[in-house]
């Protein structure tokens, strides 16, 4: 009887001590350190803002579109040491999170979504420097910019883009709070 009570008091210490969460750290938005992500964050969005599954549907290279998403489709959505990053449409894709019982660490990477889906729901998203290249920065983090976070995006479709692989040269990004 004694051995048993020392266990149970045992175990009521661990649930105690395990159920308790160390607080988290607050991120505070993290300012632009290139100039060009600046003035692309600070850039007002375009009216009327379609979904990335019509764009795929109608936009052509050259075209200016406006497109809001929630940065997802990968488990890394945003490119290392790159100002580019995966949007995804959220009327047709679900973060792992939002799914009952799904106990997912990167909700972000819709893993519970078909290859098809997540490639005709997704676009790429840069920011490009005045020679036309991908900034070589990171922008996760920066201004609110994270992984599920919801965006309004204006840009030109990239010359290089296809129907199932669309890129957007993002002239206006605004997070949406």
């Amino acid at each position: 009887m004694k051995t048993r009570n020392h266990n149970l008091l045992i175990l009521a210490g661990i649930v105690t001590l395990s159920s308790c969460e160390k607080p988290k750290e607050v991120a505070l938005p993290v300012a632009p350190a290139n100039p060009l992500v600046a003035a692309v964050l600070a850039a007002p969005v375009g009216a009327a803002p379609i979904s990335i599954t019509a764009a795929h549907a109608s936009a052509k290279p050259g075209d200016e579109v406006t497109l809001t998403g929630v940065v997802m489709g990968s488990d890394k959505p945003f490119v290392e040491g790159r100002a580019a990053f995966i949007l995804g449409d959220p009327g047709v894709l679900t973060a792992c999170n939002l799914t009952p019982g799904e106990e997912c660490k990167t909700p972000w990477d819709v893993c519970c979504e078909s290859r098809e889906d997540i490639l005709a729901a997704t676009v790429t998203v840069q920011i490009l420097s005045t020679e036309g290249r991908v900034l070589a920065t990171e922008l996760q983090g920066t201004d609110g910019l994270d992984n599920l976070a919801k965006l309004t995006v204006t840009g030109k479709v990239a010359e290089s883009s296809a129907p199932e692989a669309l890129i957007i040269n993002a002239t206006a990004i605004r997070v949406e709070k």
